[in-house]
C-alpha cells in the first residue's frame, strides 16, 4: 500500500477548545470595550488572530489597531486561552484510539493548525500527559505545522500543503480531519479530501462541503479514511 497521511486540525478536532476560545475572545473584547457575540466568534473560529482582531474593531466602527497593538492583543487573548484550557483540557473522545490505529497501520500523521506555535506546543504537551494516563504507545506526530509556519492561514491551503510536504507525501495521498468551514475549504484547495467533525458550536449545514461528516472521532478508522482517498 502506498503511504498515506492524516492531517489533523487541533482546536475543536482533537481537543474540545471551543468554549475556552470563546471565553478568551469575550474577555479580550471586554478589555477593549467591544462586546464579542457568539455569532461573531463562530464566524471567525478557526482563523488566525490578526484578521479576527481586525474584523472585531472594524465591525465595531473603530479603526483596526496597528500591527504591534494587534500582536499584543493576540498575546493577551492566547494567554487567557491557555489558562482556561489548563483547567480542564478536554480531549475529544476517541482521539487516542484513532491516532494509535492510524499509527499501527503506518499512516504518517501531522498537525495542521492555524493556532500559534506556543498554543500547539502547550496543547500537545497536555496531550502527552493524557496519553501517559491512557497507557498508549502512540508516537509523536511526524510533522507539526502551525499558523506561524506559513504566510496565509485557512481558508488558504498553505498549512495543509506544508504539512504534506513535511510528511513527504503528495497532497492527494493525505486526508484532513477538521471541524470548521475555513479548514474544509483549505483542505479542498490543497487538493485533499476532508472529514468534518461536527463538534461544539458547529452544525452539519455549516460543514456540508466536507467529504464526510462525523459527530465523534470513534466513528473513524484507518479503513474508512483510506476509502475516501483517491490516488
Amino acid at each position: 500500500m502506498n503511504a498515506l497521511g492524516a492531517i489533523f486540525d487541533l482546536d475543536g478536532t482533537l481537543v474540545d477548545t471551543c468554549a475556552c476560545h470563546e471565553l478568551a475572545w469575550r474577555a479580550l473584547g471586554e478589555s477593549v470595550g467591544i462586546p464579542v457575540s457568539q455569532e461573531f466568534f463562530m464566524r471567525f473560529f478557526g482563523r488566525q488572530n490578526a484578521p479576527i482582531i481586525q474584523a472585531l474593531f472594524e465591525e465595531a466602527g473603530r479603526p483596526a489597531p496597528d500591527t504591534t497593538t494587534s500582536e499584543m492583543l493576540a498575546i493577551r487573548k492566547e494567554d487567557s486561552f491557555r489558562a482556561l484550557v489548563a483547567e480542564s483540557f478536554p480531549i475529544m473522545p476517541g482521539t487516542f484510539d484513532l491516532l494509535a490505529a492510524l499509527h499501527a497501520q503506518s499512516w504518517r500523521l501531522a498537525i495542521g493548525s492555524s493556532a500559534p506555535q506556543v498554543n500547539v506546543d502547550f496543547m500537545l504537551g497536555l496531550m502527552s500527559q493524557q496519553k501517559t494516563k491512557h497507557s498508549t504507545s502512540l508516537n509523536p506526530f511526524d510533522a507539526i505545522v502551525t499558523g506561524g509556519c506559513v504566510s496565509r492561514g485557512k481558508p488558504h491551503p498553505d498549512v495543509f500543503l506544508e504539512a504534506a510536504r513535511r510528511l513527504q507525501l503528495p497532497a492527494n495521498a493525505c486526508i484532513v480531519i477538521e471541524d470548521a468551514a475555513p479548514g474544509i475549504e483549505a483542505a479542498h484547495r490543497a487538493g485533499m479530501k476532508c472529514v468534518a467533525l461536527c463538534s461544539a458550536g458547529h452544525t452539519v449545514q455549516e460543514l456540508a462541503a466536507a467529504d464526510l461528516i462525523v459527530h465523534h472521532l470513534d466513528e473513524l478508522s484507518p479503513f474508512r479514511l483510506q476509502s475516501l482517498i483517491t490516488l
